[in-house]
């Protein structure tokens, strides 16, 4: 168990916009999560570090260049997860690394990243783990933009779909690596599924 409050409180000290914009969208995305947990106990979901890695998930934002969510770093928004994970290793709390490094959009594949010529480690950053996959579907509901808001089935279904639109056009126009252009798009379409059938069985996880 972790004092994750600790954690944000070492850096967002200031009582601010920002400091407002990540507490209220990380408790949004850690009350959905936890929805799903206890909606599904034959999962055996670790509810405590879904909570908690919730809750950290953007730790890193700080230091990214996205003004529109109160952030004046100098790093490109997409690298939020990383530098998140970095600081979250550095204290030990491996599980909750992973979390914040796989939860960009449906998570991030080795031939997105080579592909689209991201800013990011040449390496999968998808989610999977169920406690990572729960956390990653719960924040598609929800916009640091928006925070009075969260979204319908259908805008966070299509927000799904756009990226395998953008993964199946990555795939078929971006260099061969090692048979990974047929599980991108099948890995974003299965979380498109995970998504659908947790809103419809009522916050239920399907696996079919």
């Amino acid at each position: 168990m972790i004092d994750y409050q600790q954690i944000i409180d070492t850096y967002y000290k200031e009582d601010n916009e920002l400091r407002h914009i990540l507490l209220v969208h990380s408790q949004s995305v850690a009350r959905k999560a936890l929805q799903i947990v206890s909606l599904h106990p034959e999962l055996q979901l670790d509810a405590r570090f879904v909570e908690e890695a919730a809750m950290l998930h953007d730790i890193g934002v700080r230091w990214c260049n996205a003004p529109g969510i109160q952030c004046f770093g100098t790093e490109p928004y997409i690298c939020h997860g990383r530098i998140g994970a970095e600081l979250l290793r550095k204290q030990g709390l491996e599980r909750h690394a992973r979390v914040c490094e796989r939860h960009t959009g449906a998570g991030l594949s080795l031939q997105e990243i080579v592909s689209q010529q991201l800013p990011l480690p040449h390496q999968d950053f998808l989610p999977e783990t169920l406690e990572e996959q729960v956390i990653c579907y719960a924040d598609k509901f929800f916009s640091k933009t928006r925070l009075d808001r969260e979204k319908t089935v259908e805008q966070a279904l299509d927000s799904l779909a756009s990226l395998v639109r953008k993964a199946s056009s990555a795939s078929a126009t971006g260099p061969k690596c090692s048979n990974n252009n047929d599980n991108v798009t099948d890995n974003l379409i299965q979380l498109r599924h995970a998504i659908k059938c947790v809103i419809t069985l009522g916050w239920r996880i399907c696996s079919e």
